[in-house]
C-alpha cells in the first residue's frame, strides 16, 4: 500500500515507493506472528518501526523422509449422537483400522523436494503467539488426550508417500508468507490511522490472513469495531468510509457490497491485494482466533486445509455467492473430520478450554485467550495423503447429510431432528461455533447440493485408485497460478 500522502509514480513497481521493499525469496520462512507486534494493535506503531520477519537459513542438506510411520490404534468410537432409535453409533475410523481411511503404500525413501530442515522448522506450530511478550506455555499433554513421548516437529513425519509429498509441495508453494502478512498489516495500520479521523474505532485483521490458513493470493479481511454501533448500522458506516476511501491515494475502487454481512471491498493501488472491510461483525474476530488455535494444534492442519481449499476451488464448489460452500464452511468440515477420527488429530478446544473461547469475552482479551491453550499431542500418525483420502471418503460415504449437523464446538455430528425447521430444511448443516447458526445456508439449491456430493464421491474414487494428487488437482498449474497472483479459475 502507498501512504495516503502520495500515490505511486508512473513506471515504478508496487514495492518501489519506499514503504515496501521487494522481499528476497528465500528457501524457507519463519512463519511466526510473534514478530508482528503491531497486528491488530489499537495504538499502531510507526510503520518504520514495524518489526521485520527473520529469515531462517535452510539446513545445508536435506533429509530423506521415512518410509514408514508406526501405527497407533484405539478402541474409541466416532462421536455421533443417535438420530433415530434404530440408529446405532458407527465406529470411529482411523487409517490404521481395517475400516479406516485407506492406507497409502509408502515408496522407497525419497527426498522431500523443497522441504529441508529449515523449512520443517519454519512449519513448526507457526502461530505460536500473538506477540513476543506472551510466549506459549510449556508443552504439557491434553488432559483427556493420548499420552505420547514427543510431538512431531517436521512434516516429514507425515509425508511418507507420493500423495503426501505432493500435498506438501502445494502447501509450500502456495501458503501465505510472512512478507504477505506484513504487507497486509501495513495496509491495516494505514487504514486505521485514516479511519480514526472519522470514527473512534479499532480495525482488526481477521480471516485466513490472521488465522494462518491463507494463501499468497488470499484477500485481507478486516473488521472495524465501533463502540455504540450495531451490525445493522453497517451500511451508513460503510457508505461514509467509501467516500473517505475515494480520497485516499493508496486505495482504488472502493465498492459497497450489500450482502448478508455488508462489506466495503477495495484494492491496494497498483497491486492485486484486495481488502474486505466489515463493521462490527465481531464473531469473525472470535472464530479467527479459534481457527488459529486449531491450526496450531497439529502440523498437518494447514497443509490439509490449503490443499482441500484448492481442490474445492478448482472443482467450483467453494463459492458461497454461487450457492456452494464458503471457505469457512469447508474449514469447519475439515476440522470436524479430524476431531472425530478414532484417534483424533485435533481436540475439541471449546469443550476442553471453555474459558479460552468464551463468547462473552471482551474482544481485547480474545487473542490472549487463545494463547492460553497448551499444545496438543495426537497419537494419530496418519500421513497427509491418508487424511485427505479419509476426508473425501467421510463426506462421500459416511456422513449423513439428511440427518446430521456438523459441530466443531462439540466435536461430533449432532442429530438434525432435535433442531428447529430452519436447520431441517437445509441441505447442508454446519454449526457456527459461537453464534450456533448454519454457516452452510448458502447451499439452498438441490442441484448445487448434488454437485457438491458428487464431487466428493468422484474425487474419492479417483484419488483412492491412483494415489496421485494430479488426478483430482492440476498441481503444477495450481502452483503456477498462485505464483502469478492470478485469483481466477484455471
Amino acid at each position: 500500500m502507498y501512504p495516503h500522502r502520495g500515490g505511486p509514480h508512473s513506471g515504478r513497481s508496487e514495492f518501489s515507493n519506499g514503504l515496501f521493499q521487494q522481499p528476497l525469496i528465500p528457501q524457507c520462512y519463519d512463519y511466526n506472528y510473534q514478530d508482528m507486534a503491531g497486528v491488530n494493535s489499537f495504538h499502531t506503531p510507526g510503520l518504520n518501526r514495524l518489526p521485520t520477519y527473520k529469515w531462517i537459513p535452510p539446513h545445508p542438506s536435506s533429509t530423506a523422509i521415512p518410509s514408514h510411520v508406526p501405527p497407533m490404534s484405539s478402541g474409541r468410537k466416532r462421536q455421533h449422537d443417535q438420530f433415530s432409535p434404530q440408529h446405532t453409533k458407527r465406529q470411529r475410523r482411523d487409517s490404521f483400522s481395517p475400516n479406516g481411511p485407506p492406507s497409502i503404500r509408502s515408496p522407497p525413501p525419497h527426498p522431500l523436494h523443497h522441504l529441508d530442515q529449515g523449512v520443517a522448522d519454519s512449519l513448526r506450530s507457526p502461530l505460536t503467539g500473538f506477540d513476543c511478550l506472551h510466549p506459549r506455555p510449556q508443552l504439557h499433554f491434553h488432559p483427556e488426550g493420548p499420552v505420547v513421548t514427543e510431538r512431531p516437529t517436521s512434516l516429514r513425519a507425515f509425508a511418507n508417500d507420493k500423495l503426501s509429498i505432493q500435498m506438501v509441495e502445494v502447501f509450500e508453494a502456495c501458503r501465505q508468507r510472512p512478507s504477505d502478512l506484513e504487507r497486509k498489516e501495513r495496509g491495516r495500520a494505514l487504514l486505521q490511522q485514516d479511519i480514526q479521523h472519522v470514527f473512534s474505532a479499532r480495525l482488526f485483521m481477521t480471516g485466513s490472513s490472521m488465522s494462518g490458513l491463507g494463501c499468497r493470493s488470499s484477500d485481507a479481511d478486516v473488521c472495524l469495531v465501533i463502540k455504540g454501533k450495531k451490525k445493522n448500522d453497517a451500511i451508513p458506516v460503510l457508505a461514509q468510509l467509501q467516500r473517505l476511501f475515494k480520497k485516499l491515494s493508496y486505495i482504488e475502487r472502493p465498492q459497497l457490497i450489500r450482502a448478508k454481512v455488508p462489506i466495503l471491498r477495495f484494492k491496494e493501488k497498483g497491486s492485486d491485494l484486495e481488502f474486505d472491510l466489515n463493521v462490527n461483525n465481531t464473531v469473525g474476530i472470535r472464530n479467527t482466533f479459534l481457527l488459529r488455535s486449531y491450526a496450531d494444534a497439529d502440523l498437518r492442519i494447514r497443509p490439509m486445509i490449503l490443499v482441500i481449499k484448492k481442490w474445492a476451488q478448482y472443482h467450483q464448489i467453494n463459492d458461497a455467492s454461487k450457492g456452494t460452500l464458503s471457505s469457512y464452511t469447508l474449514v469447519l468440515m475439515i476440522l470436524h473430520y479430524l476431531q472425530t477420527l478414532k484417534e483424533p488429530v485435533i481436540p475439541c478446544l471449546q469443550r476442553d478450554y471453555p474459558e479460552c473461547f468464551n463468547v462473552t469475552m471482551d474482544l481485547d482479551a480474545v487473542p490472549d485467550g487463545s494463547r492460553q491453550v497448551p499444545p496438543y499431542v495426537s497419537r494419530n500418525r496418519s500421513s497427509l495423503g491418508e487424511l485427505l483420502l479419509g476426508f473425501l471418503r467421510y463426506y462421500a460415504q459416511e456422513f449423513r447429510w439428511d440427518s446430521q449437523v456438523i459441530s466443531v464446538r462439540e466435536a461430533k455430528a449432532l442429530p438434525k431432528n432435535n433442531l428447529n425447521r430452519e436447520w431441517k430444511d437445509k441441505f447442508i448443516c454446519v454449526e457456527e461455533p459461537f453464534e450456533r447458526n448454519n454457516v452452510a445456508r448458502a447451499v439452498h439449491e438441490e442441484k448445487k447440493f448434488n454437485t457438491i456430493k458428487s464431487q466428493f464421491a468422484e474425487s474419492y474414487r479417483t484419488l483412492n485408485n491412483r494415489k496421485d494428487l494430479n488426478s483430482i488437482l492440476p498441481v503444477k498449474a495450481i502452483i503456477a497460478k498462485e505464483s502469478s497472483g492470478d485469483k481466477g479459475f484455471l
